[in-house]
């Protein structure tokens, strides 16, 4: 563990925090007119998820914490949890549906997610950005509907639903952001 300066959280960052571990999700710099500034930081809960917003002074001290990163590939899903093994060391970890939360839709497999460990324990994961789809239903495009403010709902093969521009039809490939869970783009 290091510790570091309020003013140096950046987004990404863990942190110990009241006791527990923290993820800076935003942060933003203020600097008001009277008094010292300060690092407005939002962060999130790596174990419950909980959200807190925080002000931390430039003199104020935090320990960041150093996860480890290791690469695992997705194997099958089997009840309600998701079974991956680490690239290196073809050792087996199990995760509770629950914890990959609804982007687990999303796995693929062979699919090659980063686990985020903490003392051996696995705090968080991390899905490739974007993955591509084929869409398995979508709305007709209704006539004389503008361009500019339609996005038409669609499912995706693995059930989940998106919005999507006028002219992707049933069966094309779009690239989806796993994060936001949003249409970036037709499929080359």
């Amino acid at each position: 563990m290091a510790k570091i300066n309020g003013n140096e959280i950046r987004p990404g960052n863990v942190i110990e925090h009241d006791g527990g571990l923290w993820v800076a999700v935003k942060t933003n710099s203020v600097k008001p007119g009277k008094g010292g500034a300060y690092n407005q930081v939002e962060l999130k809960n790596l174990i419950n998820g909980t959200k807190l917003n925080e002000r931390f002074r430039s003199a104020e001290t935090v320990e960041r914490v150093q996860l480890e990163l290791k690469d695992f590939s997705f194997l099958y899903e089997q009840d309600e949890a998701l079974v991956f093994m680490d690239t290196e060391s073809y050792e087996q970890l199990e995760l509770a549906k629950d914890f990959v939360g609804e982007r687990a839709a999303f796995l693929q497999d062979g699919m090659k997610v980063t686990v985020q460990l903490y003392e051996e324990r696995p705090i968080g994961i991390a899905l490739p950005d974007q993955v591509t789809l084929a869409i398995s239903e979508a709305d007709p495009v209704v006539k004389g509907q503008t361009a500019a403010s339609s996005y038409k709902p669609a499912i995706l093969e693995n059930g989940i639903r998106v919005l999507v521009p006028p002219f992707i039809a049933a069966g094309e490939k779009i690239v989806v952001d796993t994060n936001e869970i949003t249409y970036l783009r037709r499929a080359d």
